[in-house]
């Protein structure tokens, strides 16, 4: 499998491109910003984006769905997220912004195949209440993309608007670190880290 972590914006969010290999189609997950850069990605591997995955409906992931003229996936409780600046917190930072492309919901265990990669929807709500993590796997190793739920050493925010900080770790607690303890953990900010190392030193999780 082909990862590929793009930092961009003003908050430093994870976009991911991800795909069985290079030289083919790809999922595009959180393009925040910086589609130029996004794009150069695509570019350096030979790909051509499929569709566009948001892990949560808030701006800095959410900010460049429109340049792909692609699908754009987001769970169905986040979807007034995408469309509202107030909600997205785009209004809140002075760009009010709303996605203008397709919008396909997703549910709870849903399985999508983008990018030639198989992804099962864990919604994970608390940060969001359609926030979502993707799980796939590469020749029988589990990859998941947290989004803004779960970071190495901390957690996502629940103090923003329609947050909720006990479901979020109840839900982290009973769905996420449930996986194996060598699952790696890409998230929508910072560096990636494991299972493991979560339940050992995330200080919210112990």
């Amino acid at each position: 499998m082909l990862i590929e972590r793009i930092v961009v914006g003003e908050l430093d969010s994870n976009c991911y491109v991800v795909a069985a290999h290079s030289g083919g189609k790809a999922a595009v997950i959180d393009p925040g910003a910086d589609i130029r850069v996004i794009k150069r990605r695509l570019e350096k591997h030979k790909l051509s984006a499929e569709c566009v995955i948001n892990t949560h409906g808030h701006a800095d992931h959410i900010g460049c769905d429109n340049e792909f003229g692609l699908p754009v996936y987001v769970h169905m409780l986040d979807r007034a997220f995408l469309l509202k600046p107030e909600l997205n917190m785009s209004a809140a930072l002075g760009s009010p912004f709303s996605v203008t492309a397709e919008i396909r919901e997703l549910e709870d265990n849903q399985v999508i195949t983008a990018g030639g990669v198989e992804m099962r929807v864990i919604h994970l709500p608390g940060h969001t209440p359609g926030g979502i993590a993707l799980l796939c796997e590469d020749e029988g190793r589990k990859i998941l993309f947290s989004g803004d739920s779960l970071f190495r050493g901390s957690i996502g925010r629940s103090d923003l608007p329609c947050g909720d900080g006990d479901a979020l770790l109840e839900s982290l607690r009973e769905r996420i670190l449930t996986l194996s303890e060598d699952t790696p953990v890409y998230p929508g900010h910072g560096e990636s880290t494991t299972i493991g190392e979560e339940k050992r030193k995330n200080p919210f999780l112990r």
